[in-house]
């Protein structure tokens, strides 16, 4: 299986991507720590990046993509997560866009669309939640009302990552009493407004609120299919959920690595504090965290290119990971002691961002109720 060993091409892909990457994008995500990247700034690098296949990698050659798969674009995608997850998490949201359009959206908005989005010059949000919808996915406000060939489109949307920078936006809206649809929303062309929301952590790229009022979009440009909307965001949150635990496989991997190093060189009772045993236990205690949740991870994605439905796993990969997160980057702070607690030190910061992970997507109470589902055949739920 292709997570458990990469092939030989996978390898060159991500060796060559992490050479750029510590060239050109640490340095860069180093000038913005907690501080918010303009979308001109953004625009510097999603070019570059695009080059690498990134948001690319796992949409079909047939419509210019590289057709690599998702576990392809998963292990660049983790690459940069390592050494930003703000730019990490924005990147995960147009490779999950430019392969939805490229796979769903009909051959008109495909053509319009997905050559920025490969580029790296157009930038797409999945508008999904809003303020009283969470995971209830079904109990979406945002209406669409028909006014013949086009809809009249009302509402608002919220934790929408990437949404300040977006150019359109695929909305999830309800168009009958029982019936969702995507619509695509172009913010030049439709109209709509954002906010951003600042938050805990990771407030250097965009998790905006969008207010849509009355924007008139044409039936044309429909995603799926009417009235296909809740399943389509069902099958989507099957990808997104591995690919936000590899968010907390990229800030594992981070903490690890400042830990490591320091524990290398600081020194207590006369010796490096690697030589105690209780610092020795940690650092193998994080490293299996980080593997375990990588296998998991990787193990969903493989299910997905090979065709086979596995909300089971993508929901274990996503509550294991991000939890595990939470406790590998506390454990990092708590092996740099009081220098731990500074601005000085990363580690301070990774803990911050391992705090947020585990709510975008479905919390972590939610995916265990998705799996005792997927168990038992009952819905705790209602």
């Amino acid at each position: 299986m292709t997570y458990l060993q990469p092939t030989e091409d996978q390898r060159l892909a991500v060796e060559s991507f992490r050479k750029f990457l510590e060239a050109e994008i640490r340095p860069f995500a180093r000038k913005y720590i907690d501080r918010f990247i303009p979308k001109e700034d953004m625009l510097q690098i999603t070019p570059a990046l695009a080059e690498f296949g990134l948001p690319g990698a796992a949409v079909p050659a047939e419509h210019g993509g590289l057709g690599l798969g998702m576990v392809t674009q998963a292990m660049l995608l983790e690459e940069l997560m390592t050494v930003s997850v703000d730019l990490g998490l924005f990147m995960m949201i147009n490779t999950g866009t430019a392969r939805f359009i490229a796979t769903m959206a009909p051959d008109h908005l495909r053509e319009k669309y997905l050559p920025g989005l490969l580029a790296g010059t157009t930038f797409g949000s999945f508008a999904i939640s809003e303020p009283d919808v969470g995971s209830n996915v079904a109990e979406i406000k945002t209406r669409a009302v028909r006014d013949g060939d086009h809809f009249v489109i009302s509402g608002e949307k919220t934790w929408i990552t990437g949404g300040h920078y977006s150019d359109f936006i695929i909305c999830t809206t309800r168009t009958g009493e029982k019936e969702l649809s995507h619509f695509l929303i172009d913010r030049e062309e439709h109209g709509y407004e954002t906010r951003n929301i600042d938050k805990i952590a990771l407030n250097s790229q965009s998790t905006a609120q969008i207010f849509i009022s009355d924007a008139r979009v044409p039936e044309s440009n429909i995603i799926g299919g009417l009235g296909t909307g809740l399943k389509n965001t069902v099958k989507e949150f099957e990808s997104a959920r591995p690919h936000v635990g590899l968010l907390s496989v990229g800030l594992m991997r981070a903490a690890l690595e400042e830990s490591i190093a320091y524990a290398k060189e600081r020194k207590q009772f006369g010796k490096v504090i690697a030589a105690h045993q209780l610092i020795a236990a940690k650092i193998a205690e994080m490293a299996t965290m980080v593997d375990a949740s990588k296998l998991m991870c990787y193990r969903a994605l493989s299910l997905i290119d090979a065709g086979v439905r596995c909300d089971l796993e993508s929901s274990m990969a996503k509550w294991f990971a991000t939890e595990a997160a939470v406790k590998v980057c506390r454990d990092a702070v708590q092996l740099h002691g009081g220098n731990g607690l500074t601005k000085e030190f990363n580690v301070e910061r990774l803990a911050r961002e391992a705090i947020v992970i585990p709510v975008p997507d479905g919390t972590t109470d939610i995916q265990k109720l998705i799996i005792a589902r997927g168990l038992t055949g009952i819905s705790a739920f209602n």
